[in-house]
C-alpha cells in the first residue's frame, strides 16, 4: 500500500512539473512573437507623437539622451539639413495621481511650446485622463504658445497662468512637472525647483475640491 501511494506521489509531481514547465514555454513563445509588434507599435506611436508636436515641415530626425538633475530624458532635433527646426522631448513624471505619466512635448527654435502628445497615463478617468485635450489649444488650460523661460510653468494655484482640470489639480501638477522637465532639458527652466507640491500641499489642494463621484 506504501509504495503505490509513493509512486502516485511521484507521477503527480512529475505531471505538475511537465504542465508548468508546457505553459511557461507557451508563455515564453507568446511573449517572443508580441514583443516584436508592440515594439513597432509603440515606435509608431513616438513617431507620430513628434509629427503632431511640431508643427512644421523636415527632412530629418536626430536624437540624444539627456540629463535632467537625477533622471534622463530624450530629446529630438527636427532638421533640414544642418538647421533645426522644431524640437520634441519625451518627458514624464512619477507625480500623477496614480503616478507614472510619458508625454512628448514640442518647441520651437526659441523655446515655446508648439504641441504635446500624451503617451502614457494612468490618471483617473473623467479627471486627471483629461490632460489628453484639456492644455491643447482648444482646452481649458491651453499651454501652446507658452514659453516656459526660468520659471517654467505651473497651475494658478501655484501662481502660474494654467487652468488646473476641474478637480484634478494633483494630476495638472503632475503635467506641468513634465513638461517644465522637458524645457529643462532644452536649456530653460534653470531656476526650476520643480511643479510638484508636497503630500501636505496636495492634500490641502484636494481637500478644497468638491469632486463626485471620484476625488483626485
Amino acid at each position: 500500500m506504501g509504495k503505490k501511494v509513493e509512486s502516485s506521489f511521484v507521477n503527480m509531481v512529475v505531471v505538475l512539473f511537465t504542465i508548468t514547465l508546457i505553459a511557461a514555454a507557451a508563455v515564453g513563445y507568446v511573449f517572443t512573437l508580441t514583443e516584436s509588434t508592440i515594439a513597432q507599435a509603440n515606435a509608431q506611436k513616438e513617431s507620430d507623437a513628434i509629427k503632431n508636436v511640431i508643427p512644421v515641415e523636415f527632412a530629418d530626425i536626430t536624437s540624444e539622451k539627456v540629463a535632467v538633475g537625477a533622471d534622463t530624458v530624450e530629446v529630438f532635433y527636427a532638421k533640414n539639413g544642418n538647421q533645426i527646426v522644431g524640437t520634441a522631448v519625451k518627458s514624464f513624471t512619477n507625480s500623477g495621481f496614480n503616478g507614472y505619466i510619458s508625454i512628448m512635448v514640442g518647441f520651437d527654435t526659441k523655446g515655446t511650446i508648439t504641441g504635446y502628445s500624451v503617451l502614457s497615463q494612468g490618471e483617473t478617468p473623467g479627471l486627471g485622463s483629461k490632460m489628453v485635450d484639456w492644455f491643447t489649444e482648444s482646452g481649458k488650460g491651453n499651454i501652446i504658445g507658452k514659453n516656459p523661460g526660468d520659471k517654467g510653468i505651473s497651475v494658478k494655484k501655484d501662481g502660474g497662468e494654467i487652468d488646473a482640470i476641474t478637480a484634478a489639480t494633483i494630476s495638472s501638477r503632475a503635467f506641468c512637472d513634465a513638461v517644465n522637465r522637458a524645457a529643462q532639458a532644452l536649456g530653460g527652466v534653470s531656476a526650476w525647483s520643480g511643479a510638484t507640491p508636497t503630500n501636505e500641499q496636495s492634500v490641502e489642494s484636494e481637500n478644497n475640491e468638491q469632486v463626485e463621484p471620484v476625488k483626485e
